[in-house]
């Protein structure tokens, strides 16, 4: 067993820890940065991978990259990857906010590759993590094993793997070959044959699944694919200038400071501005593209709203899907071949987290203003929560829109609690 240390680690190299590198490079720090790495379980970094359709667009504005709202003269910025890439003219020609997926996910790329200090540490996939302490009892850091073996020890720890895919319980009797969660997508209908004539399923009535249905058109091109929404129809996300006034990285601290009751009455308020819709754009697309299939009369999609699936089983090699209309309660069968499943991720702590929480005692999970763990005790090394905290710090947490203030404020509890000879409670 071999091993390395450093003295920040940050598994996953994702938006979230990717802007943290770039806040570290940039705080005139190079010794945090030369001794900060980031752990990623993919050969290289790709943002939704399994989503990147060529026509899939960012809902976010490009100005709310990794840097530009705490540093508009960032070399990090998406202006600069596009300048650099010989793109700028072209994409200001586009006269829009919002870049392709692909473009981001590159751009993404381009800032991994930029960075001159922060090393990121490439297919390696985190096992678990073990609280190291001193003489004392005293927690001095961490050990983070990884699946082959090498044991990384770190004195802070930022967790930025995202939460773990929502399977609906009713599916959890399928076998897996037969599902396709969103987070799996490309990869998974690339193995299938592209000419069968498959019957598909797509569970879910938000951005994820409705991408998934509408790409299923261009990947199984001889399929039948039925869209299972429980709502009253697919809805655009809600879009007011006012309500969009809440992802400002400003409103972080108000909702912090408000009581718990009020933060679950805004998150309610909240929902439909990030989930169970979708980009008004697509939305349109979308219907258009079911309205042309009828009226030449090729239909091969449909739509089932006010429909939640009740069941699920396989019989005679067929999945059946027991579907309830939520208007009168009747119940019928749906055969197909394949479910695919835009559900989201499960509102649960990330299992690494919960697993970490429990190694270290730890009855319940919260966090400061700064994004860091409370340990339950005086400790030398901390943990920095990121893209989980929603109940604290707000709907936008999990979002682009936060993540350039949010590298500031971890990069500032950072550089407090280094600075100081003392043990620092979380």
């Amino acid at each position: 067993m071999t091993e390395t240390r450093v003295g920040l680690l940050a598994i996953g190299a994702g938006p979230a820890n990717l802007a943290l590198a770039a806040a570290i490079e940039e705080s005139g720090r190079p010794d945090l940065a030369e001794q900060t790495m980031l752990l990623e379980q993919g050969p290289d970094v790709t943002w939704q991978r399994d989503l990147l359709m060529p026509w899939a667009r960012s809902q976010v504005s490009f100005l709310k990259d990794l840097v530009t709202l705490r540093n508009p003269r960032s070399r990090f910025s998406f202006l600069n990857f596009l300048h650099d890439q010989g793109r700028l003219d072209e994409f200001v020609n586009l006269a829009t906010f919002n870049p392709f997926r692909w473009e981001i996910s590159d751009y993404l790329q381009w800032v991994a590759r930029s960075l001159e200090r922060v090393r990121i540490r490439f297919d390696s996939r985190a096992a678990s993590i073990e609280p190291t302490r001193g003489g004392d009892g005293t927690i001095t850091g961490w050990a983070v094993t990884l699946t082959d073996g090498h044991v990384i020890r770190c004195r802070d720890l930022v967790l930025g793997g995202g939460r773990d895919p929502h399977v609906p319980e009713v599916f959890g009797d399928l076998p897996p070959e037969r599902i396709i969660h969103s987070t799996r997508y490309r990869t998974r209908v690339a193995a299938l044959p592209a000419d069968a004539p498959l019957r598909a399923v797509v569970v879910g009535g938000a951005q994820s699944a409705a991408e998934m249905f509408m790409a299923l058109h261009d990947n199984l091109p001889n399929s039948t694919c039925t869209m299972v929404v429980r709502s009253v129809g697919p809805q655009n996300y809600q879009t007011s200038k006012f309500v969009n006034e809440l992802f400002f990285p400003s409103f972080v601290d108000r909702f912090y400071d408000s009581p718990p009751e009020v933060r679950r009455q805004l998150l309610a308020e909240m929902h439909l501005t990030n989930y169970a819709g979708m980009a008004p754009p697509f939305l349109e697309h979308m219907y258009t593209a079911l309205y042309q299939e009828r009226g030449l009369g090729t239909p091969r999609s449909q739509v089932r709203t006010l429909t939640e699936v009740v069941g699920a089983r396989v019989e005679d090699d067929e999945v059946v899907l027991d579907l309830r209309d939520r208007t009168t309660g009747k119940v019928e069968p749906l055969r197909c071949d394949v479910v695919l499943l835009g559900t989201g991720f499960a509102q649960r702590m990330p299992a690494m987290v919960s697993d970490l929480a429990e190694r270290i005692g730890l009855s319940e999970i919260t966090v400061n203003r700064r994004y860091r763990l409370d340990l339950g005790e005086p400790a030398w090394g901390a943990v920095y929560l990121q893209g989980v905290n929603e109940a604290t710090h707000g709907i936008a947490d999990s979002l682009i829109s936060v993540l350039a203030h949010r590298s500031q404020d971890i990069l500032d509890d950072l550089v407090a609690r280094q600075g100081t000879t003392e043990l620092r409670s979380a």
